[in-house]
């Protein structure tokens, strides 16, 4: 077998010029590294994988890119599962707890129910042990009560009408991940959660509106009785 020798010109020869380009990390803090986000982000745009919301938007991409970068996650995984609502990014439940299981702080999340199905009482309370300390850590407990009293269950078409049990369980385990480690979130909430809320934004003039009046209307009273009552006798 023969054998190529490497001679001392060979070893002077000049490298290419990009060897000696420091290396580059996608990102906002330098122009190089936000060039190159932006070639990542065109390239995301035109793939037809991405959810609508991303193709062709590179803005949407270079939020999306930014986001998992902050979680260490895989930039396709965060498109798929960070939605918009009312204009508000929010993470699916899934994805908030597939990520809190992951962290390694934390154990997997369990849940506890309490009262009896369909009742109002009924609901669910999530909860998990931080392994540094062993401490069991609770998130706040979530009924079907608390979801009539806050709007959530008598919406039109709310999926708490239809699949209650699994309503509970994500928003339990929203509210827990975002009390006691708002970090995993990023400070957002859950894209389940976000539907159910009425958001007021403000306007030109001062002007406040939310995206559907007729949801905001109150009940209508009880038409008042206007007939005219017997009058009574004279002592």
């Amino acid at each position: 077998m023969s054998v190529t020798a490497t001679t001392l010109s060979d070893l002077r020869r000049p490298q290419a010029p990009e060897a000696s380009l420091p290396a580059v990390r996608a990102g906002f803090t330098d122009l190089q590294g936000f060039e190159l986000m932006q070639r990542a982000c065109k390239a995301l745009s035109a793939s037809t994988l991405v959810p609508k919301e991303y193709q062709g938007n590179i803005a949407n991409c270079l939020v999306a890119l930014e986001m998992a970068q902050r979680i260490g996650a895989s930039p396709l995984m965060v498109m798929q599962n960070l939605y918009i609502v009312h204009g508000r990014p929010g993470w699916s439940s899934k994805f908030l707890i597939a990520s809190f299981n992951q962290c390694g702080r934390f154990s997997a999340v369990r849940f506890e129910w309490q009262g009896k199905r369909g009742d109002d009482d009924w609901g669910c309370r999530a909860w998990a042990t931080e392994k540094a300390t062993g401490e069991r850590i609770e998130g706040p407990l979530i009924t079907i009560g608390l979801a009539k009293k806050e709007g959530w269950h008598g919406k039109s078409g709310s999926k708490w009408q239809t699949i209650p049990e699994l309503m509970l369980m994500y928003r339990a385990a929203g509210w827990m991940i975002n009390t006691h480690a708002p970090e995993i979130s990023m400070g957002l909430n859950t894209a389940e959660e976000l539907g159910d809320t009425f958001d007021a934004t403000r306007g030109d003039g001062g002007v406040f509106s939310v995206e559907s009046v007729e949801d905001l209307k109150p009940e209508e009273p009880e038409p008042l009785d206007l007939s005219i009552a017997p009058e009574s006798e004279e002592v």
